[in-house]
């Protein structure tokens, strides 16, 4: 585990953010609903950024940044995946999901 923290690994993140879009579905308007090239900019940076022995925190931390960025976002559930993870026995992948709201 110690070298895989070192060397990094791969992930799969979803985001799902509860959110009015009335506003966005009325107007067709882009600027009425969520940036997700953004939400994108964000989940990829924490991933890439400081490393993390714990998905958790990786989810925990994506969501308070979309929380953060985001203010038409009310709540935010991220679901982080590690394919493969570094245990004894024949595991597909781990897989962990944080809500947090405003």
């Amino acid at each position: 585990m110690e070298e895989e923290h070192k060397i990094g690994g791969r992930y799969e993140v979803d985001v799902c953010m509860d959110l009015d879009v009335t506003e966005a579905a009325e107007s067709d308007d882009l600027s009425k609903t969520v940036d997700y090239e953004q939400v994108y900019r964000i989940a990829k940076g924490v991933v890439m950024g400081n490393s993390s022995y714990l998905i958790e925190r990786l989810a925990h931390r994506i969501g308070g940044a979309v929380l953060e960025a985001s203010p038409r976002v009310q709540r935010v559930e991220v679901t982080v995946r590690k394919p493969n993870p570094p245990v004894n026995g024949p595991v597909e992948r781990a897989e962990v999901s944080v809500r947090l709201a405003r």
